[in-house]
């Protein structure tokens, strides 16, 4: 919405537009920045500002405030651009999904929107070209939040074909919220891998002075382009500071922050390489390229539903979503328990054919239903423990695994069966 009063007033007169440089003073102080929108949350006499370090601040108007554009905004073209290729350097895929890494401000909004094309995203971090070609596209344009089993699937058949191609490894550039999810499904689906598919994302917009967008693209490539390394895995700052990148394996990683740069940890295992400037150290054993064709097996069923046990958490609850799923991932409490009246809903759903299966929401440690006689009584009614395997990761796994087959002991059959490095033999502490 456009600056109403006396800030409107005073733009006006200036001859202030959306993305021209300002300069605002009042009194003796005095503040220039790029002009950005008035909102709907905005108070009336603030105009905002973004300084030239990347960051935004509310200037106050008052009576004697003065308006002066100091330059025009840059209107610069948003066309397609070509991408270099050098035959000497091995191939890279960026396929772009969307989220915060492929985010670019546009100033006459204020709104962060995504990039037009991979090639705008590529061209933002220009040292990528340097390392290797690049072979972008954009293959979906979403808030992470907005992923579907179908995204899955599209997204798993482009990354066979780009890897068939001849291409040395996949980057997807991905929104963070769900990005565990994308992981866990792009492992499953994903076999006889040829190059590492290397998901990652980015906490902060590429307008902002802390992005940590470059840093993670450029530790993708390198684990692309100077490794023989061949997983799906998520990659993403190690600590706050831009000290170096971690790449957790894709079945075995979490966001465990809201905000901070170093959200994703691997759960109960080493990450799989850690990414420092030009030094690539591996920190547990992992898989190497294969030979051959990418197989892809990317059949879903989309009919699951995860269930987070809580106090209270009753029956006709329980009972209402058993009877529209063919499958449910439980995340019980410590060791994986329920009420007692939810093992009563668990053995009517799985004498109805519902698959039910128990994760622990503690993440650290794994299931045990062997220890308690609730845990014993789950298991008499049906519910299968699912060791340390992450609540998000079973979710996924049994949407697999059920468009894989329709008999439940070859369902139950792959559930347990350790496919892509989604159990642990030990658990790190």
């Amino acid at each position: 919405m456009p600056y109403s009063g006396l800030a409107g007033k005073l733009l006006g007169s200036a001859g202030a537009e959306l993305g021209d440089v300002v300069e605002v003073r009042t009194g003796d102080e005095k503040r220039s920045g790029i002009l950005m929108p008035h909102h709907d949350f905005s108070n009336p006499q603030i105009v905002t500002l973004k300084l030239p370090n990347g960051y935004n601040i509310g200037v106050r108007i008052a009576e004697g405030s003065v308006v002066k554009v100091v330059s025009r905004k840059e209107d610069k073209p948003r066309g397609r651009q070509t991408l270099p290729a050098d035959p000497a350097k091995k191939d890279v895929a960026v396929i772009s999904t969307g989220g915060t890494i492929a985010s670019y401000v546009d100033y006459r909004t204020g709104a962060v929107h995504p990039a037009i094309s991979a090639e705008e995203l590529v061209f933002s971090v220009p040292e990528l070209t340097d390392l290797c070609n690049v072979r972008a596209k954009v293959l979906y344009s979403i808030l992470s939040e907005n992923m579907k089993v179908a995204h899955w699937q599209g997204l798993a058949r482009e990354i066979a074909k780009e890897l068939n191609a001849g291409a040395v490894g996949v980057i997807v550039p991905h929104g963070t919220d769900t990005m565990g999810f994308t992981s866990a499904a792009l492992s499953f689906m994903l076999k006889n891998l040829t190059g590492p598919v290397v998901c990652v994302g980015s906490q902060r917009s590429s307008d902002r002075p802390s992005s940590d967008a470059i840093m993670n693209l450029l530790a993708a490539t390198r684990l692309c382009v100077e490794t023989d390394f061949a997983e799906v895995v998520v990659l993403m700052h190690g600590e706050t500071s831009d000290s170096h990148c971690l790449a957790h394996r894709g079945t075995k990683v979490r966001k465990m922050h809201s905000s901070r740069r170093d959200a994703f940890k691997s759960i109960n295992v080493d990450p799989v390489a850690r990414i420092e400037g030009p030094e690539i150290t591996f920190l547990s054993s992992y898989n190497r390229r294969s030979k051959g064709s990418v197989e892809l097996m990317d059949k879903m069923d989309g009919s699951a539903s995860m269930l987070h046990f809580y106090p209270g958490f009753v029956a006709e609850h329980f009972d209402l979503i058993a009877q529209n799923v063919k499958g449910i991932v439980i995340a019980g409490t410590g060791l994986g328990h329920v009420s007692e009246e939810i093992v009563g809903s668990i053995k009517r759903a799985v004498s109805k054919g519902v698959h039910v299966y128990i994760t622990t929401q503690c993440l650290h440690g794994m299931v045990n239903l062997n220890v308690y006689s609730t845990g014993r009584d789950m298991i008499a009614a049906g519910a299968v423990p699912l060791g340390d395997m992450l609540p998000e990761t079973a979710y996924v796994k049994l949407m697999w695994s059920m468009g894989q087959t329709d008999d439940p002991s070859e369902v139950r059959k792959l559930m347990l069966t350790n496919i892509a490095g989604e159990f642990s033999a030990r658990r790190v502490v």
